[in-house]
């Protein structure tokens, strides 16, 4: 693949989605942006939701004419559509994209989301996470923000930044980098727990793991704290500049435990977690619930669980105590 082609094709959509977006956010009523827009693949497509589809089909059908492909994304009719071909063979790689992921904070202008965009060589039905070689994640901002960042990584070649001005257009270039920290103590480090339906289990499981690992807390003295930041691509960008140090997303697991599967809950797909790439090349270790890689197939149906580790050093510190937890050893 044509790695630099690719990865300006990928900077132009970004930040066109971007600025449509931040524009639409100066404008709308919150009720406008938060109606319900449709019910597709296990999730709910919100207003917001289809302002980027504006952007981002248009765009693919172009690129489609130049470099045919297969594009896999929430909200298309079975997750996916072929961009200037008509099978999906003739594709010469798969591009799978969330277009907004965060939509509920940043429907309610509260926090920012991310357009998540990953590029696997075409495999046909193996083509999987694993396979994905180019990726790059640009965040979505709230109305009042006067910056956006976008992040990005060919597989080998190291993870990149940039802050952007969204007056001046002024960009600073910048390497992101994960915490140094030995110990999850005094940092951010916390379970997913978004949704009504898995909480407890998900709280429970975080309290005993942290008990295990640090001992009881002193008076006072808190051991770890916890931020339910609702977008998997924000939970990986804290963890990929130093502000989270453990992270993860087991509401798959969770729901098989409580209600016997559940597929059709609130969970992860690989389109979520479409730019882990960018973290792994920044030094953050990214694995499934048993400690090894992610592996789901590039769909919009397949529940994702995931963990995220600043280092090694903080991975020792958790990992074998939550997997013996989980009884989940790989």
């Amino acid at each position: 693949m044509d790695s630099p082609q690719l990865l300006a094709r990928l900077r132009t959509l970004h930040l066109a989605m971007r600025d449509h977006l931040h524009a639409h956010l100066k404008t709308a009523a919150l009720e406008e942006m938060s109606a319900v827009a449709a019910m597709q693949g296990g999730d709910t497509i919100y207003a917001l939701d289809t302002k980027g589809e504006e952007i981002l089909l248009p765009y693919c059908e172009e690129w489609g004419r130049e470099t045919p492909f297969l594009l896999v994304a929430e909200g298309l009719p079975d997750g996916r559509q072929l961009c200037g071909c008509q099978r999906v063979e003739d594709a010469e790689f798969i591009l799978i994209c969330d277009p907004i992921d965060g939509t509920r904070p940043l429907m309610y202008d509260k926090r920012s989301a991310w357009l998540l965009t990953g590029i696997a060589p075409n495999l046909g039905d193996a083509t999987n996470l694993s396979h994905i070689e180019i990726a790059m994640q640009t965040e979505l901002p709230t109305s009042k923000a006067l910056y956006g960042e976008t992040l990005w990584a060919v597989k080998g070649g190291g993870a990149h930044a940039f802050s952007q001005n969204l007056l001046t257009g002024e960009t600073r270039e910048f390497t992101p980098r994960p915490s140094q920290a030995t110990t999850v103590e005094g940092g951010y480090a916390m379970l997913a727990k978004f949704f009504v339906g898995s909480k407890g289990w998900l709280a429970e499981l975080e309290e005993q793991l942290m008990l295990e690992v640090l001992g009881p807390p002193g008076d006072g003295q808190p051991q770890t704290f916890d931020d339910q930041y609702i977008s998997n691509g924000g939970q990986i960008y804290e963890l990929m500049t130093g502000r989270d140090r453990f992270n993860g997303d087991l509401r798959p697991l969770a729901h098989a435990r409580l209600h016997g599967g559940g597929s059709s809950r609130l969970c992860s797909h690989p389109y979520d977690m479409c730019t882990e790439l960018i973290a792994r090349e920044c030094g953050v270790i990214i694995t499934d619930e048993t400690g090894g890689p992610l592996h789901a197939s590039l769909d919009v149906y397949s529940p994702i669980s995931w963990l995220g580790y600043a280092n090694t050093t903080i991975q020792q510190q958790i990992e074998p105590t939550l997997l013996r937890l989980l009884g989940t050893q790989s």
